[in-house]
């Protein structure tokens, strides 16, 4: 049984991945938003932490003991990062998969649409900053870049950094269900940063 930070856990993204593990998995959740006290939980396999990445104490508390950590963010991406690296170095946990965005790399094909520098990019940069950020530490993360979001079933590919992507859409579900599987098979994209796109 693996115990399972997800921070960001009242976002869609972050919702989706919560609901998933419920469903398919034993593992213990820990809930970490800014405003977590507001979900209602299952009390035998969840608990909440209502805090923010930016504050080390609040966020230590929630990664102590954790064997699998999983981040969908917006905001201040690449300071969230420092955070998270940061904080899980000092309490040794390993484990992290990170959502960021497709482009950050420029991997979008032509047929599918631009793919602008991402360092010049206002969008982009905060995306690959914080990705260039967990990929020089030494922590085991796979680095998560979905298409557009959509409320569609389980259905997706997974590219490789220095493949072009995919496609445009990707559902939560697929995103959710990919995180699963990652936190089941220790060996699957390790130090990785992948894409993840309807197939």
């Amino acid at each position: 049984m693996k115990n399972v930070l997800i921070i960001g856990a009242t976002g869609s993204i972050g919702n989706a991945v919560r609901q998933m593990f419920l469903r398919e998995t034993d593992a213990q959740l820990t809930l970490f938003s800014r405003r977590a006290n507001r979900l209602k939980l299952d009390n035998s396999r969840e608990k909440s932490i209502s805090g923010s990445v930016t504050n080390d104490t609040e966020l230590a508390l929630a990664v102590k003991n954790q064997d699998f950590i999983f981040v969908a963010l917006s905001g201040d991406m690449k300071t969230f990062a420092k955070h998270i690296v940061k904080v899980m170095d000092q309490e040794n946990v390993q484990r992290l998969v990170f959502i960021t965005t497709m482009g950050i790399y420029q991997e979008i094909p032509s047929w599918l649409g631009n793919s602008p520098e991402p360092y010049s990019n206002s969008i982009l940069r905060p995306f690959r900053e914080a990705a260039d950020l967990i990929e020089q530490s030494d922590l085991n993360y796979t680095i998560i870049r979905p298409g557009w979001y959509t409320n569609g079933p389980v259905n997706y590919e997974i590219t490789q950094k220095g493949e072009p992507f995919g496609g445009h859409d990707v559902s939560r579900n697929s995103i959710a269900d990919y995180v699963v599987k990652l936190s089941e098979n220790t060996t699957l994209d390790n130090r990785s940063s992948v894409g993840i796109n309807e197939n």
